[in-house]
């Protein structure tokens, strides 16, 4: 992966694990994270489960997992693509 994208990744894992609801529930679940990362979930069955992370208005994307622990939640980035 380039660098560029690299970095992106990084940036949108650490907004990810810092919002105040990792599952994105609700109209604007998403509007404390910054305009390049839009949410969302493959499978509306499964909110709970699987979310893609849009990056830089399609140009790349990662596929995560949110693991809620009581010390230390985690993100799990389970695919990235950068184009």
């Amino acid at each position: 992966m380039p660098a560029d994208g690299r970095q992106l990744v990084m940036a949108a894992r650490a907004e990810l694990i810092t919002v105040e609801d990792p599952y994105f529930r609700g109209i604007d679940a998403d509007a404390s994270l910054p305009q390049w990362i839009t949410i969302r979930p493959p499978a509306s069955t499964r909110p709970a489960g699987p979310h893609v992370a849009d990056l830089a208005g399609g140009r790349g994307w990662l596929v995560f997992t949110f693991i809620r622990r009581h010390a230390e939640p985690q993100i799990v980035v389970t695919d990235a693509f950068w184009a």
